[in-house]
Order: C-alpha cells, then structure tokens, then sequence
C-alpha cells in the first residue's frame, strides 16, 4: 500500500501540474523575456512533469514507509533533471531552496515558521541561479512572495504547529499561507509589465512569473481539494507586431548536465566562469555531484566541449531560437505580409535612387534607403527586415560599407536571415534578377544569389572627387571603375564607353543604371559598341553617374 504521504504530496502536485498544463500554450505566448521564443510554458512544465514521474516512483516503491528527507530530495534532483531554458532552471531552483529547508529540519512539523524560511531560500536560490537578475521577472514575483509570507507569519504569531496536528489542520495552515502568497504573487505578476521595458512594448505580464503563479495556485488547489481548471485570470498574448524589444543575440538556447567523471568532484562556480564566456542568459546550478548548465550561445558544441572539461555531458540539448521565434510569428500572423504573398523567403536590400529602388521592388525586395553614401543604420536594416514578406529573409547590403550593420541586423533578427555579401547595388540587381525564388528556403536562395554575383562584373563612373596624385585627371573629371581597378579617366562619355567595353568581354548583356546627375544619356554613348547588348534603366542614384553590370 502506498505510504499516505506520498499519497498527499502526489495529489498535491499533479492538481499543480494539471492547472500548469492546461495554461502551457497561454504562458508561451507572453514569453518575449530574455528572448520571444516562445517557450516558457514548456519548460516550466517539463520541469513539474519530471517532478511528478519522480513521485510517480516513490508511490509504486517497496518501502513501506518514506522518509520526508527522501521525499524533498528525490523532488530536487527530478526538478533539476527536467529543467528546460532559463524559466525551467529558476522553477528547478524555487524548488531546490524550499526542499533544502525542509530537509535541513527533517524532524519538524511543516508549520509556518518553516513555510517562511522554505519560501525564503527558494526565493534566494532563484536569485543565485541568474547571472543577471533583472526586476519584473519570476525572481521579482518570488521575492515579493516570500516577503509577504514572512509578514503572515509575524501576524499570526505561530512558528510552530503543535503535537497531533492533524494533517488536515496543516493542510489548512498551508493553504492560508499560501493563498497569502497567490495575493502578493498576483500584485507582483500585475506590475512586471511596468518593470521591464520589453514586457510594456508587448502589452504582456511576465511569461515566467505567470507561469509560477499558475503553479501556485494549483498547489492552492490540491491542499485545498478543489478541482477544476486555473481561477487565475487568462493573460492576453504578446503583441509581436508591437515595439522594437527583440534582441536574440545568441542563436542557441544550450543546456546540459554535468556529472563527475572518475571519481572527480564538480566545482560549480569553475563552471560559471568557464559559460560565462560563451554567451549570455547563463545559468549554473546544482552541486559537486551533478551540475545544470544554461547559456544562449552562437556556439553550442563549444559549450559542450566546455562542460566536457569538468565532467560527463548528458542530456546536452541545443535549441535555434530564430527557429522558434520565425515559427511563433507565423503562428501569431506578427509574419503576416509572408501569408499575404505565399513568399517562404522575404528579400531587404540596401539602395540609393528611385529608380534603383523601383528596380529592386519590382523584383519583390523591400528597400532601405541607404542615403547619397549608401550608409543606413542597423535599425533601419532590422526593421526592414520585420517588414519584409517571408518566414526567412535574404539580405543585400550592396556594399562593402553596410555588410557589418546587415550582419548585425541579421544577428537581431526575430527569424532566419542570410546575409549576400554584394558589394554594389548594380551586382546586388542583377543576381536577383538571374537567382531568387521566392518559394525556394533562405539558405538556396543564398547559395543561388552569390553564385550569380560571381559571375557577374561590376563597374562604376563617377566624377573624381580630387586631382590625381599621378596627374591623370582632374577633380571633375570622369573616372571609372571595373570592380576595384581604376580603367579609364577624363572625358565622361570616353570613360562610360571604356568601362562598358572591358565589362562585356564574354559577356552576354550589359546594364547600365544611369543616376540623376549623368552629364549624357548612356544610350547614346554605348550606340557605336558593336556585339554589346545594352541595357539603360534611369536608377537615379546620386554620386555615380553611371552604375554598370554584365553578365
């Protein structure tokens, strides 16, 4: 027969797990904090569901009775076994402070001073878990409610129950300091989203702390023998459309567990210093037996070669965000200009020019103005790329200038991006033309776009905007350009022929993109080429007068 109080802590915490379920996919669509990908309510619930298979084991157990010291430590290594992304390792944490306490007075009574003190140490071990603790998280919520806990107790003026307490008068006792908590937790939930920027950018409650007040209630719940669904209040979803509040610098939510190897002994805090290189949102917990390890990285198999160091790697997991962000907006319709068009990848692309711009339009590109010096800023690239059609968005920066701010925005990007390093917008238009396909991944797209810029030739003239040190021209003067090489100079339509000439050996066509200020019509001078078949679009770019391209 089971032991009766396993029996009770079981029932207890599969009403809690019951009323985290059925809000799982609700707290995933708060989650923006630290990153919007959207699985918070997973991880929580990982956690609590390798909670309750551990109890699952201790209720079908041969011992007759079981000790409350193997109780709470069985529930600590489960919750640390199960703990998913940063919302999993803190809840993993909430539960390894409250089971420390209790173990460390094993013989006393659960009464309300040891609810206190149980509530404060998981509320500190959440705290020690982050590397980085911001306000208007879970680890606010917890704080708040262990604070108002203490404040029950002192005015109850009870810190201990007394001999034959009947499990129901503790039950009771549970439940009125609990219900205390839910009180406080709910004001504390209320103000997360006046406390963190991104929370009031997306209209949202913090994902984490909502999830924790879910759990509290269940546990609420099951001492108190109600059934039924979460009376908590349901949360709208984040608003993704709303704010500039992504920031998923890392692309790899990475988690392992480490165990010693031969005989060693882990050292947690080496560990910390050693992940702490490697990304943020970083979390280590756990002892010198086994050790969690959390961090957003760009390199998941160097954080497992890290961890190698100190131990044996288990259950090393290495989730794309971009992945599950790009898929969260789909489902969310924050992509919905990819519905609108069928497009599976959405096209950005730096230019300077109406017409250039008409040009890159008309292939499906949604243009940045990149200004007289082709020069925009990262946010301008990264909010293009949120408007851009497309789960995945290819970039074309069109210059050399702009590749490290595209990279950059790519990096920000809430979906996959691949940034084409074309280097004009001349070469940038005609790979589009020649390569892109809409309803092809980002990654073809991108093998097909820089095939095509290999094969094409680009050139420039423009006026020299200084005499030449050698004395070949004067400022004024036509110069111009076959890639980076200097190959005419002097007389604007000389040079555009000559220019033109060198750029169309074995090619097959040639464009010229004629900007605003071209002292004569490009036609005009390329009509005496002979096997050159011309094309002359009005780019209206400043600077260059002509912008040229063959292929």
């Amino acid at each position: 027969m089971p032991d009766p109080s396993i029996e009770r802590f079981h029932r207890v915490v599969a009403v809690a797990y019951a009323h985290l379920s059925e809000r799982r996919q609700e707290i995933n669509d708060l989650n923006v904090f630290p990153v919007a990908d959207g699985d918070t309510g997973d991880n929580m619930a990982s956690t609590m569901a390798a909670v309750l298979e551990a109890l699952e084991g201790l209720r079908t157990s041969a011992l007759a009775r079981i000790d409350r010291n193997l109780l709470v430590k069985t529930v600590e290594h489960a919750a640390l076994m199960g703990a998913r992304g940063n919302s999993g390792v803190i809840l993993s944490q909430i539960v390894r402070g409250a089971a420390g306490e209790l173990t460390t007075r094993r013989g006393d009574l659960i009464g309300p001073g040891l609810v206190r003190d149980a509530t404060r140490e998981a509320a500190r071990a959440a705290y020690e878990s982050v590397r980085d603790p911001q306000p208007g998280t879970m680890l606010t919520v917890i704080q708040e409610i262990a604070d108002a806990v203490e404040r029950r107790v002192a005015e109850l003026g009870v810190e201990e129950l007394a001999p034959g307490t009947t499990e129901a008068e503790q039950d009771a006792m549970l439940a009125d300091l609990l219900g205390t908590a839910v009180g406080a937790g709910q004001a504390a939930l209320e103000r997360t989203t006046e406390q963190l920027d991104v929370l009031g950018e997306a209209g949202v409650v913090d994902a984490g702390a909502y999830g924790l007040m879910v759990l509290l209630v269940g546990l609420v719940a099951g001492l108190s023998g109600l059934e039924g669904p979460s009376p908590l209040p349901h949360q709208r979803p984040a608003d993704l459309r709303r704010g500039s509040h992504w920031d998923p610098r890392y692309s790899h939510c990475t988690t392992g567990i480490i165990t010693p190897a031969r005989e060693r002994r882990l050292d947690p805090e080496a560990i910390l210093a050693r992940t702490d290189e490697l990304g943020d949102s970083v979390a280590v917990v756990g002892d010198e037996t086994m050790v969690r390890a959390h961090v957003h990285t760009n390199e998941p198999e160097r954080a497992r070669a890290v961890w190698e160091e100190f131990g044996n790697v288990e259950d090393f997991e290495a989730t794309d965000m971009r992945e599950q962000v790009a898929a969260r907006q789909a489902r969310s319709g924050a992509v919905a200009p990819a519905a609108a068009n069928g497009a599976r990848t959405g096209v950005v692309a730096v230019a300077s020019g109406e017409g250039i711009a008409r040009l890159f339009a008309a292939e499906g590109a949604h243009v940045v103005d990149g200004g007289a010096t082709l020069n925009p800023s990262i946010e301008d690239i990264l909010s293009a790329i949120r408007a851009a059609p497309g789960a995945e968005v290819i970039v074309l920066p069109n210059s050399s200038n702009v590749l490290m701010a595209a990279e950059e925005a790519a990096r920000l990007a809430e979906r996959p991006v691949r940034v084409v390093a074309s280097t004009s917008p001349q070469a940038g238009l005609a790979a589009l033309v020649g390569g892109f396909d809409p309803g092809a991944p980002a990654a073809e797209n991108a093998a097909r776009l820089e095939e095509e810029l290999e094969s094409i030739r680009a050139g420039l003239v423009a006026p020299a905007d200084r005499d030449d040190a050698e004395g070949r021209y004067r400022r004024g003067d036509a110069v111009g350009f076959l890639g980076d090489d200097l190959v005419a100079w002097g007389d604007p339509a000389a040079t555009l022929r000559a220019v033109i000439a060198r750029a169309a050996a074995g090619a097959e066509v040639v464009t010229v993109l004629e900007g605003r200020d071209a002292p004569v019509p490009a036609s005009e001078v390329a009509a005496g080429l002979d096997g050159v078949e011309l094309e002359v679009a009005a780019g209206g770019q400043p600077t260059y007068w002509w912008l040229v391209a063959a292929q």
